[in-house]
């Protein structure tokens, strides 16, 4: 399959990689250059719009609009492409981007994933996919590659993304949980290490207590995930809420917490460094022992 591909930051990279070894043509756009193995590199995001599907992995709203819209690349497209956007986008985004698609005759497929570089560079994320049937069969192929699973999330393309949001603002509400306890546990005498053990193997055995427990066990927030991005898709998941009408207390808590993080100067560091705040600078980290 001949395949586009703008965006190669550490997601991006990883799943042009993996598409070239799958034996996929991979042509590719990057805003500060670079280049990668297997992967031609080209002189626009025109020249990438001639490919058969192309992904991209820009990493908002504005970015896609700058790089996309406003140059008017959709318009000139190869007939029959499907664009399918896996970045982490508003709804209402998605939605702009499913009208502006049908006029200009190509499909568009929003495609979210779950997971980090790690797990990118291994081919199995999840992926949240959404689009009209027909276009979804057609990028079946070069999902698989770069999964575990291919989730589908059905015919309206912005479900995928309100899928998304919802589940990155889980994952913060699980990092504020966790810190919470620590509080509480920590006060009366027990470590970090025997609460996580026991969490982990009995209520709470998934993949994001794994990850964001060791952190917080440990005390250490190296880069995975900004604090930054976590923050943007909060403000997503805000503006989704507003949209529908709804109070959602426990986003507007984590989402005060997350804007906290960064404005104490920790935007570069794991989202899960807005557990630093509740459970305090001095507080004693342990090593993460059992929970790992």
């Amino acid at each position: 399959m001949d395949i586009g591909m703008i965006g190669l930051g550490a997601m991006g990279r990883a799943m042009a990689r993996n598409l070239a070894q799958a034996g996929h043509t991979v042509r590719a756009w990057n805003r500060s250059g670079g280049s990668d193995e297997g992967v031609t590199m080209v002189a626009s995001p025109v020249d990438v719009f001639q490919s058969d599907a192309v992904l991209t992995m820009l990493s908002d709203d504005s970015v896609i609009r700058s790089v996309l819209l406003e140059p008017g690349v959709l318009k000139q497209a190869k007939p029959g492409l499907v664009h399918v956007v896996m970045s982490t986008i508003s709804v209402a985004f998605a939605r702009e981007l499913v009208a502006l698609h049908e006029a200009a005759g190509i499909d568009y497929v929003s495609a979210p994933v779950l997971g980090r570089p790690d797990v990118a560079a291994k081919g199995e994320l999840n992926v949240l996919a959404a689009g009209a049937p027909h276009a979804l069969t057609k990028v079946r192929p070069m999902l698989d590659v770069v999964s575990k699973r291919v989730w589908d999330m059905g015919a309206d393309a912005p479900a995928a993304n309100a899928a998304k949001i919802a589940c990155n603002m889980m994952i913060t509400m699980a990092i504020e949980a966790m810190a919470e306890a620590v509080v509480l546990t920590e006060a009366n005498g027990l470590s970090r290490d025997q609460f996580f053990d026991l969490i982990l193997n009995t209520l709470f055995g998934c993949r994001s207590y794994q990850v964001y427990s060791a952190n917080i066990a440990a005390g250490q927030y190296e880069p995975g995930f900004k604090a930054s991005l976590g923050l943007k898709d909060l403000r997503l998941a805000a503006e989704a809420a507003e949209q529908a009408g709804r109070s959602l207390p426990m986003l507007t808590a984590v989402h005060d917490r997350m804007a906290e993080t960064v404005e104490a100067g920790m935007g570069d560091r794991d989202w899960s460094a807005m557990a630093t705040l509740t459970i305090g600078p001095n507080a004693p980290a342990r090593s993460s022992g059992p929970c790992l």
